[in-house]
C-alpha cells in the first residue's frame, strides 16, 4: 500500500509518496517538462529536497518566482 499526498513551494506541487518496501519517502515536481524528483528518510529530509530541486529548477532557468500556492 502506498500513501500519495503532496508539498508546495514557490508555486511548485511535489507529488508525494512512500515505499515501505525500500523505507524511503520519494515524489516528483508535477507540471513541469523535465523529470524532477526527490527523496527522502524522514518528511523533513524529504521537504528540504523538495524544496532544493525547486530552487535549483528556477536556478537552472532562470525563472522568476512570482506568486505562492
Amino acid at each position: 500500500m502506498k500513501t500519495t499526498d503532496v508539498l508546495t513551494y514557490k508555486g511548485f506541487i511535489g507529488s508525494v509518496r512512500f515505499s515501505a518496501q525500500d523505507d524511503v519517502f520519494f515524489g516528483k515536481v508535477e507540471g513541469v517538462n523535465d523529470l524532477i524528483t526527490f527523496e527522502g528518510n524522514s518528511v523533513e529530509e524529504l521537504k528540504n529536497a523538495f524544496r532544493y530541486v525547486v530552487d535549483e529548477h528556477i536556478r537552472e532557468y532562470n525563472l522568476e518566482y512570482t506568486h505562492a500556492l
